[in-house]
């Protein structure tokens, strides 16, 4: 029976061809979806499992997100720089580490932090050191620089018409080890770079020119401060102090590409001190910051920062709160494509129950004569049954094929862009949609079978 059929599906191999390819694609559509949305709804979540609080000003909590922790470009209002300064203290704080953004070097963005941050979020150095220099940076695992490159900072990117900063560069002092999080494209550097790179935070790691003496604040060193921090004699003084953060051309002074960031840029250029050690305690006078990453000490901790710091003026939000919202509007999204791919599976069901049973009318005298021959009508049953079953069960095998391709795919260009390394593959979830979909398969088949099975030899052989 077996060579049979094999032999018959040889000969009517270009309609078997079009029937697993049917079958393969509505598969693959349905498969792709799923595991798409699954891999991103794990991707997401590992990025920002490390993230338990983040505070910032008050705003979109999905944009702060969005910006904070997937490095995504957009404008951020700042936050004052005395929440900064309020939450290094505060005893129920591991870590409070500021972050500030809005230059780039090659598509990867630079980020401006702390040593906490990145102790508390990576398992360590691939290669190199930790920075300890205002010139110096540390490099994440996808960014495609080694130890020892110069890089010279752009304002914006070249997307959007930036503007390299002029006499500033960083010396790359290590390179961290893959985490699967956007943190491996970005570029690492000290935040009061940062700060000096656009003119803010003057005072804030400033040094006196004789032999760079950080432990002697004189008055005469806070006179520089506030002349280096109010740029050229006779031009606007841009925002140096958390308390002038609120001024509408400066709010979005740090926001990666935006308009406002780019006047104030033009408006006033600092400069770093590549030798200048680094300054990670945060007194008064801090400038704004897009946001605060903090690692609270204890689950109640959090609970009680986040709340505190939910005012009108500050915004405390959980990474997860926010994901949970956003996987609520992929899951809308997801139902619509599962409805799609559900409809063209059921399209395809239709057209093959009609190809077959035009099929089988067309062999109503082959299959008469293996009933005359003395084929008894089970026989008929079971070769008519698995030849369909076989097409199509074969369509929905390599459909799962090419829907986990398309889902990998996929994936790598989601990763390539944002640095979220989706984690793609089959559970238990899949193997029970195979099952249903192959259990749907025997049900289809069984529909010709059956008319094969209920014709008679001789009215068979008289059509």
């Amino acid at each position: 029976m077996i060579r049979f059929i094999l032999a018959d599906l040889r000969r009517l191999w270009l309609g078997g061809a079009v029937v697993i390819l049917l079958v393969a694609l509505a598969t693959a559509l349905g498969v792709a979806v799923t595991l798409q949305e699954r891999s991103l709804r794990l991707g997401s979540a590992r990025a920002a499992d490390k993230f338990d609080l983040v505070v910032g000003a008050a705003g979109s909590e999905t944009q702060l997100i969005l910006s904070s922790i997937f490095l995504q470009p957009a404008p951020l209002p700042l936050v004052d720089g005395a929440v900064l300064t309020k939450l290094a203290a505060d005893p129920r704080v591991a870590w409070a580490a500021p972050v500030g953004f809005g230059d780039s070097y090659a598509g990867y963005p630079i980020i401006g932090t702390t040593t906490s941050l990145i102790n508390g979020t990576t398992t360590g150095f691939a290669d190199g050191k930790m920075f300890a220099l205002e010139g110096e940076a540390v490099l994440g695992a996808a960014v495609d620089l080694s130890v020892g490159a110069e890089i010279k900072p752009m304002h914006g990117s070249a997307e959007t018409g930036g503007h390299t900063h002029a006499g500033a560069a960083y010396k790359v002092v290590g390179k961290l080890q893959p985490t699967g999080t956007p943190w491996d494209r970005a570029i690492l550097v000290p935040i009061q770079a940062v700060w000096h790179v656009h003119g803010l935070g003057a005072e804030h790691g400033h040094h006196e020119e004789d032999g760079h003496d950080h432990a002697a604040e004189g008055e005469g060193h806070h006179d520089e401060a506030d002349a280096h921090a109010g740029g050229e004699a006779g031009q606007p003084e841009p925002v140096a102090h958390a308390s002038e953060a609120q001024q509408p051309v400066a709010k979005y002074a740090f926001a990666i590409g935006s308009a406002s960031s780019k006047h104030v840029e033009e408006e006033h250029h600092g400069s770093i001190d590549p030798d200048a050690p680094i300054v990670e305690t945060f007194g008064e006078g801090m400038p704004g910051l897009p946001a605060i990453l903090v690692k609270p000490k204890t689950i109640a901790d959090a609970y009680r920062l986040r709340q505190e710091y939910r005012t009108g003026a500050t915004l405390g939000v959980f990474p997860g709160e926010v994901l949970t919202g956003l996987y609520a509007t992929l899951g809308d999204a997801k139902m619509v494509l599962s409805a799609v791919a559900a409809g063209s599976q059921g399209l395809v069901a239709a057209a093959l129950v009609l190809v077959t049973v035009i099929h089988v009318g067309q062999r109503r005298r082959q299959i008469g004569a293996l009933r005359a021959f003395g084929a008894p009508r089970s026989s008929v049953f079971l070769i008519v049954w698995l030849e369909l079953f076989l097409l199509v069960a074969l369509g929905i095998g390599i459909g799962f094929l090419v829907g986990l391709g398309a889902a990998h795919f996929g994936a790598q260009m989601f990763t390539a862009k944002s640095g979220v390394i989706l984690p793609v593959g089959f559970t238990r979830e899949d193997l029970r949609l195979a099952m249903i979909l192959l259990g749907f398969a025997a049900v289809l088949a069984a529909v010709p079978a059956l008319l094969a099975y209920r014709q008679s030899p001789a009215q068979a052989l008289r059509a």
